[in-house]
């Protein structure tokens, strides 16, 4: 599968992952130090409000929880298959994020907590995104499955087997592209605060443009709105 996947896709995977790093980071370094780019650590949260009926907490985190979803059910109305092919709309959908990141950073720079929401909205859609594009091989919002498979394909070389080259070099394109967005983040935010999150806006703009620009130069249409 990773043989099939074009070069564009693996740029993107690295972009899409610096966006998700950053964009986490910001929030974790924010007021409500909630991670936005995962649910893990959330759901543990989550469970841990309603065995103790600790009724805000839940409600916190069911928002969290809720709002990622959305934004993944959002992502496969609009794009509808997992298998890759030029004209869909992909385009629309990093605009849509980037809209919601950018009204995030205006909400949290008020400390309005409808920001995260919006920051888990986008990075569901995103992580949506980037499975349906690759078949689910690329993720870019979280990294435990990449550190796991990483480790499991290191272990196998250090037993003999042959490695897969290029299976490692996406997994360490996606960690150093999230693990660089997150550094920026951090020296960004004694500065910008909660507008640094018009960064990763922007860069998932023009990521929206550039996939037009590619769209149009194979004289691919946009894939129509309605139909399976």
């Amino acid at each position: 599968m990773l043989s099939k996947l074009p070069k564009w896709v693996l740029v993107g995977g690295w972009v899409l992952a610096f966006v998700a790093g950053m964009t986490n980071a910001v929030a974790i370094l924010g007021f409500t130090h909630q991670p936005v780019s995962h649910l893990t650590a959330t759901t543990s949260r989550f469970a841990a409000a309603a065995a103790d009926a600790d009724w805000g907490e839940l409600a916190a985190m069911s928002g969290v929880i809720g709002s990622f979803f959305v934004g993944a059910v959002f992502c496969g109305w609009m794009i509808r298959s997992n298998v890759l092919q030029l004209g869909r709309r992909y385009g629309t959908a990093m605009l849509i994020e980037s809209l919601a990141l950018c009204a995030a950073a205006v909400l949290l720079q008020h400390n309005n907590v409808i920001g995260i929401g919006l920051c888990c909205f986008a990075c569901g859609l995103q992580n949506g995104l980037a499975a349906t594009f690759s078949g689910a091989i690329v993720r870019t919002t979280h990294m435990t499955g990449l550190f796991t498979d990483l480790g499991v394909h290191l272990g196998q070389l250090l037993r003999g087997h042959p490695a897969d080259g290029k299976r490692l070099r996406l997994y360490a394109c996606l960690i150093s592209g999230f693990a660089i967005g997150g550094a920026a983040a951090a020296l960004a935010m004694p500065y910008f605060g909660n507008a640094t999150l018009l960064l990763p806006a922007a860069i998932v703009a023009a990521g929206s443009f550039g996939y037009r620009l590619l769209r149009l130069e194979h004289h691919v249409p946009i894939e129509p709105a309605a139909g399976p």
